[in-house]
Parts: structure tokens; C-alpha cells; sequence
């Protein structure tokens, strides 16, 4: 099955996170199909760019969110909502 999850990338005590797809057999750290946008929660505010076209396109193909990825792209829509 296909997921969209969070790799981790950054230096030890700065996670910096990108939002990948991935096949599910494959360790979180792994060759993904495609980069979809980064997440740096160190960042004062925290920074969140996500490519949401490609990600509904993907859910489209059947790939299933991770519950972080989940709550990320809530976040994303209410921030876009929120400045229009």
C-alpha cells in the first residue's frame, strides 16, 4: 500500500521533516515516489509547505495518509481559510 508519511532530515535535536510518499513496505527513511512538501516544527512560528493538488491526487490513487500527515494538512487548509 502507498502512504504519505514524514521522513525525518536535519541534525540530531533539529528534526526537519518532508512530506513523502512511499510504498509501505519500505523503512521511513527510504527512496520515496515523490516529494510533497517539508514541515520544520523548530521554527518559531512552525513552518508547513505542502503541494495539497498532489497530495488529493495521490489519495486519489488510493494512498493512505499517515494520522501526522493527516493533522498537518488540516492545519494547512484552516491557515489558507484563516488569510483568505
Amino acid at each position: 500500500m502507498v502512504k504519505i508519511r514524514l521522513t525525518r532530515a536535519g541534525a540530531r535535536n533539529r528534526p526537519f521533516y518532508r512530506i513523502v510518499v512511499l510504498d509501505g513496505r519500505r523503512p521511513r527513511d527510504g527512496r520515496p515516489l515523490e516529494f510533497l512538501g517539508t514541515f520544520d516544527p523548530n521554527a518559531n512560528p512552525e513552518k508547513l509547505s505542502i503541494d495539497a493538488a498532489a497530495v488529493d491526487a495521490w489519495v486519489k490513487k488510493g494512498a493512505q495518509l499517515s494520522p501526522t500527515v493527516k493533522s498537518l494538512m488540516r492545519r494547512a487548509k484552516s491557515r489558507v481559510a484563516a488569510s483568505a
